[in-house]
C-alpha cells in the first residue's frame, strides 16, 4: 500500500493557525504558564471591563487567580490597577521603486501602574510595547485598513499576559506584603475609561 504523502502548510498559515489556537485558549480562560495566584483578593481598575480588552483581562486574571475578583468600587479594592495611557502609531517601513508604501510598522504602547488602597506603589509606571509589520497593497486600501484595526486589537489582547505576569511577580508580592515601606503617591483619578479602543493612527496612504 502506498504511503500517504503530506503537504507542508505555508509558514504564514501555520502561524495563523497557531495564533487562532492561542486566542481560543485565552477566550476560555486558560491558566497562564509562569503566572501564580495574586496575593490580593479585590481589584479595582479604570480599564473598562465591558470592552473586549477589559473582559479578556478579567477572564484571564480570574482564571489564573480564582480567589481574586474585580469590584466596581475602589474603596472596596485591595489594589488599583491604573491604566495611565495607551497609544497607537503607524509608520511607513519600506517603499518600492516608485515610492509607494510596501510595508507598514504598527506600534502600540500601554502604560499602567499598581497601587494599594492607600496609594502605596506596588508596581511603578510600566510601559508595555508591541510592534508588528504589515505588508501593504494600495489596490485594496479598505481591506488593509480593516486588517490594521484587527492587528491593533490582537496586539492589545496580547498585552494581557504581560500585565498578569507583572502583577503576579515576586517583586509585586513582596511589595504588597510590605506596603508600608513603599512610596506613596496621590491616588489618581478612578474614572472608568471609555469602552472604545484609543484613537487609531492617521489613515494609511499609498
Amino acid at each position: 500500500m502506498p504511503m500517504a504523502s503530506f503537504i507542508p502548510l505555508p509558514r504564514r498559515l501555520r502561524l495563523a493557525l497557531a495564533g487562532l489556537a492561542l486566542l481560543a485558549l485565552g477566550a476560555c480562560g486558560f491558566h497562564l504558564k509562569g503566572a501564580t495566584p495574586l496575593p490580593f483578593q479585590a481589584i479595582y481598575t479604570n480599564i473598562n471591563l465591558d470592552s473586549e480588552f477589559g473582559a479578556r483581562l478579567r477572564r484571564t486574571i480570574t482564571a489564573n487567580s480564582p480567589g481574586t475578583r474585580f469590584t466596581d468600587r475602589r474603596q472596596e479594592a485591595d489594589v488599583y490597577l491604573h491604566q495611565i495611557s495607551e497609544s497607537q502609531n503607524l509608520r511607513q517601513l519600506s517603499l518600492d521603486a516608485d515610492g509607494r508604501v510596501e510595508e507598514y510598522e504598527l506600534d502600540l504602547d500601554f502604560q499602567f501602574e499598581l497601587l494599594d488602597r492607600e496609594g502605596h506603589v506596588l508596581l511603578p509606571p510600566t510601559t508595555l510595547h508591541g510592534v508588528r509589520e504589515l505588508p501593504y497593497n494600495d489596490r485594496i486600501v479598505q481591506a488593509k485598513e480593516g486588517e490594521i484595526d484587527r492587528t491593533f486589537k490582537d496586539m492589545r489582547n496580547g498585552l494581557i499576559d504581560q500585565i498578569l505576569r507583572r502583577m503576579s511577580s515576586p517583586e509585586v508580592r513582596a511589595a504588597y506584603a510590605n506596603a508600608a515601606d513603599r512610596p506613596v503617591v496621590p491616588m489618581p483619578d478612578d474614572k472608568v475609561l471609555d469602552a472604545s479602543p484609543p484613537a487609531g493612527p492617521a489613515a494609511i496612504r499609498p
